[in-house]
């Protein structure tokens, strides 16, 4: 399945090349969320909250009650994962508050499926060279995605898995990471970073992988049209 990503920044539509330098923006809300209306599920990331610059909370909340949508970035408490899940989002992404100080909270991962339910959870882990990044891939840790997927597997109903090394960059995605990633839970699993092609879509299928695209999609370099 193929999941269309919307990021967030300064009260518009963003795309980033590595989560650093803005590519492309866009205002125009109920033009994206026309074209995305008929697919089954929507990534919504809010980058401001995730690098700790401030939020986008009316325009989630446009989104969320338009699209279904599971929705990240800066979620930091479980507070603020439920709210998310009041104003209608599918799921709630948790990335960085699985991560404390270098090491692996799984005592958060067991409260937030204890409280919110595994069910409504996706946990995201992101890689720069190998290695799990937070904070909005801006603090490097000495963790494996392997290693964390295994810890963490049981309170959670998705990963989704960024490899930031090719995030924008439309040079598709590394097939290894996929197969390694498939390979190590039985979880519902979505990759991004660099996915440019519907034939990558149907290679992630093949592996029951699901692919979170942006970049191709606003470029114009992948349709739409049959993609839903």
């Amino acid at each position: 399945m193929l999941i269309p990503s919307i990021d967030l920044m300064g009260g518009k539509i963003v795309q980033l090349v590595q989560g650093e330098r803005l590519a492309l923006e866009f205002s125009d809300v109920d033009a994206w969320v026309r074209k995305f209306h008929k697919f089954p599920l929507v990534q919504l990331i809010d980058l401001d909250a995730a690098t700790g610059q401030g939020e986008n909370a009316s325009l989630i909340e446009d989104f969320v009650g338009r699209l279904p949508c599971q929705v990240g970035g800066g979620v930091r408490s479980l507070e603020g994962a439920r709210a998310l899940l009041d104003r209608g989002a599918v799921r709630v992404i948790l990335g960085s508050a699985l991560v404390r100080e270098g090491t692996i909270d799984r005592e958060f991962a067991k409260d937030a499926a204890k409280l919110i339910g595994a069910e409504h959870l996706t946990f995201a882990i992101d890689t720069k060279n190998g290695y799990v990044a937070v904070r909005g891939w801006r603090e490097q840790t000495a963790l494996d995605p392997v290693e964390m997927i295994h810890a963490l597997e049981s309170y959670c109903d998705a990963f989704l898995y960024t490899h930031v090394d090719t995030e924008g960059l439309l040079q598709g995605f590394p097939m290894d990471a996929a197969r390694r990633l498939r390979s190590a839970t039985s979880k519902k699993l979505m990759v991004a970073g660099g996915i440019c092609a519907h034939n990558e879509v149907q290679q992630l299928h093949a592996m029951q992988i699901d692919a979170v695209v942006g970049m191709a999609i606003y470029t114009g370099q992948m349709s739409l049209e049959t993609s839903a």
